[in-house]
């Protein structure tokens, strides 16, 4: 039995993590428990107490001199995805050493730990796997789910990151291996906001997969049938959910990766029943937006003044266009204004009211036929996107298409034609899928573009100067927000938490780096800004009724206290 004792008996500064771990099991289980082994950082006293004399080598290291070993054995492999293995054997096997590196080269390590390289490592999941982390639940569980969550080897659960694997960044289905998105996010929360490992935990809910190559490969690690549909999905989902109130009470879920069509649904559905968000929907609006606000501190002009052409349908933009709407609110705009400011289009061409639409989230972003007019476009004619943006003339482009090569050296030319500074958002990934490189960007708008993409590239050294290409990444929104959540003890996860993590993110972009075109702050910056858009969410939450009253005079420093800073404690016989 292990106990890690808490510093603090208040269940939010709970959250901060023990500040001893007594256990009853000693010697080598210590040095194969991941949360308890130390390694060759146990002193010769602890060696002697805990039973691990002569298991580990002779010298006694910090751990700072243990992580500055792991990054030099990372950096030595030959591929991205052997260091994406590396750090997760790491993890397997030393919890507090893989965060130290990990916070110390986060920048560094983000790519590999999570996107691009996680999407390699879900496709070849069930090649790689090394070792159980987190839960898998199937619908043989669906009756009995709480038993299997009581399987978490912790008890006091704050932070769910559940798949169900059907749409793994722009890959698709990967069943069993969207595993790896919900551990790759847990270790961003924990790494980029401090939320302590003890309080984390990733499930896949792995309710089969309609990939016909999964399916026939003898090596598939998941649940070798056709994906649960209808009602009998949703009463899984339902199940699920049930039994997460009843064994994780505290719990917030975040919703991952799931298909547009139930992404919607559960988020709303489920909503007000638990605190809980959809990154795809609500992190993937918050960070856009956040890249645009920034982007608008170049140009000095205001949302309201924004016409904004949206490429591609799915949850992303449809949650960004959302958000967009209520950022022009907050600046006064009137509906009638907003419809003629935001433009969606799809595989089929420009939404309008005109086309028959069977998602229900489209018909949310259908142009009225009034606007068609004064465009002058027919609404019978297939038009391109090029003849859209001809006609729409928008200062903001964003694109989720998971389509290489969607704008188009053409495009982009006639949108700069009207714009001084277009803003170009290409955000699909990995950065295979991306609707166009930052190079070309900027090479096809004379240089004049501000770029973000979703997935990370190289500065571009265009006409003898130096840009930096931000990276829309959600990691700027969603720690802090789970962070802020968690403290507060949310009662639900708002609109209006994710707006305050838009212009918080926006806010904390230097002024040196929006001179080199970046519209995001510095990875290497991630844990002060989860720590400002977390004080933000705590406040809102205490000054609404959304939350736990919390005096404001102490939130900073309730804030500063939970946030975990991955360093060894001790271990003792219990």
């Amino acid at each position: 039995m292990t106990d890690l004792k808490p510093k603090h008996h208040d269940s939010t500064e709970a959250l901060a993590g023990p500040e001893v771990i007594r256990t009853r099991k000693l010697g080598a289980w210590l040095l194969h428990n991941p949360s308890t082994n130390q390694g060759t950082a146990f002193d010769r006293a602890q060696r002697d107490a805990l039973h691990v004399r002569g298991m580990v080598p002779y010298r006694v290291t910090k751990l700072e001199e243990q992580a500055a070993a792991v990054i030099g054995q990372i950096r030595a492999k030959g591929t991205a995805l052997e260091q994406h293995i590396g750090m997760a054997s790491l993890h397997d096997r030393n919890e507090v050493l893989f965060y130290r590196v990990l916070v110390d080269h986060l920048a560094e390590l983000m790519p590999i730990v999570y996107t691009p390289t996680v999407g390699e490592a879900c496709q070849k999941f069930s090649q790689i796997y090394r070792s159980a982390r987190g839960l898998w639940i199937t619908p043989d569980d669906v009756d009995d789910i709480p038993s299997v969550l009581r399987n978490s080897p912790y008890r006091d659960i704050r932070l769910i990151v559940a798949t169900d694997n059907e749409r793994i960044l722009g890959l698709g289905d990967q069943g069993v291996g969207g595993m790896g998105i919900s551990i790759g996010k847990l270790a961003l929360y924990v790494a980029g906001a401090g939320i302590h490992p003890s309080k984390c935990l990733p499930i896949s809910l792995d309710v089969g997969t309609d990939n016909p190559e999964l399916l026939a490969d003898p090596q598939y690690l998941g649940y070798p049938k056709r994906r649960l549909r209808g009602r009998d999905y949703e009463h899984f989902i339902e199940a699920f959910v049930r039994g997460v109130r009843e064994v994780f009470p505290r719990a917030i879920l975040q919703w991952e990766d799931f298909h547009k069509d139930r992404a919607f649904v559960l988020q709303e559905r489920y909503a007000k029943r638990l605190p809980s968000f959809n990154d795809d929907i609500q992190g993937t609006a918050s960070v856009v937006l956040a890249g645009i606000l920034a982007a608008l501190r170049i140009t000095q002009q205001k949302m309201i003044d924004q016409r904004i052409v949206f490429v591609g349908a799915g949850a992303a933009c449809t949650g960004i266009a959302r958000l967009c709407a209520i950022a022009m609110r907050a600046e006064g705009a009137d509906e009638s204004t907003i419809r003629r400011a935001l433009f969606a289009v799809d595989s089929q061409g420009l939404l309008h009211d005109g086309r028959t639409v069977a998602e229900p989230h489209k018909r949310e972003l259908m142009l009225p036929s009034a606007v068609l007019s004064e465009l002058g476009l027919d609404p019978s004619a297939n038009l391109t996107p090029l003849e859209e943006i001809r006609a729409v003339k928008p200062t903001i482009l964003v694109g989720a298409t998971a389509r290489a090569g969607t704008f188009t050296q053409e495009l982009l030319e006639c949108m700069a034609r009207h714009v001084e500074r277009p803003i170009i958002f290409a955000l699909s990934n990995p950065t295979s899928k991306a609707e166009c490189t930052a190079e070309e960007a900027l090479r096809w708008t004379n240089g004049r573009a501000i770029v973000a993409t979703g997935s990370p590239f190289a500065d571009v050294e265009y006409g003898g100067e130096r840009r930096v290409i931000g990276q829309a990444n959600n990691v700027f929104v969603f720690p802090g927000v789970g962070l802020g959540a968690a403290i507060a003890e949310a009662a639900e996860i708002t609109t209006e938490m994710f707006l305050m993590a838009s212009t918080t993110v926006a806010r904390l972009v230097s002024q040196e780096r929006l001179e080199l075109g970046a519209v995001y702050p510095d990875q290497s910056q991630l844990r002060e800004v989860s720590f400002e858009i977390a004080c933000a969410i705590v406040r809102y939450a205490s000054e609404h009724n959304r939350g736990r009253r919390i005096p404001l005079d102490d939130v900073e420093r309730l804030v500063r206290e939970t946030m975990w800073n991955p360093s060894y404690i001790p271990v003792q016989q219990s």
